[in-house]
């Protein structure tokens, strides 16, 4: 099993690098090259939410992402440190528009990932969340000489 671990500072310029990163690293892992479009956006999309997450409450630790390549599937995981509430609950303090605006834009970015990627998990709690994004692998062709 190989892993490419990159952490970045929450800044929105730093996501397109990410996505680079996991197209480049996804495709040596044997991702079909029809789906690494879909890989670029997911991880894209991942990013840029916990790039927000991270900014809209001032973190200033790195966002991480892992690259796992395994034996038949290669997976990504995004976490952020934000702390994250149960659905519907309101941090104290909270405000009121802002906060339904970002709320919208995080399930937006959610069902966006979702529909690219078949398998997606999203755990979140207290001490931040993660998103892990897994595609099948196809072994490398032999090579004849």
């Amino acid at each position: 099993m190989a892993t490419v671990e990159l952490r970045f500072s929450a800044l929105p310029e730093h996501v397109r690098t990410a996505r680079l990163v996991a197209a480049a690293v996804a495709r040596r892992a044997g991702v079909d090259e029809a789906v690494l479009d879909e890989v670029r956006l997911a991880v894209g999309e991942a990013c840029t939410r916990a790039v927000g997450l991270h900014q809209s409450v001032g973190i200033t630790a790195p966002v991480k992402v892992v690259l796992i390549e395994e034996e038949k599937q290669f997976s990504i995981e995004v976490g952020d440190e934000a702390p994250h509430s149960a659905p519907g609950d309101r941090a104290s303090g909270a405000a009121g528009d802002d906060g339904d605006v970002e709320a919208e834009e995080d399930e937006m970015g959610l069902a966006v990932i979702s529909g690219l990627v078949d398998d997606v998990e999203v755990s979140a709690g207290e001490h931040g969340g993660l998103i892990r994004m897994t595609w099948p692998t196809t072994p490398p062709a032999a090579v004849l000489s």
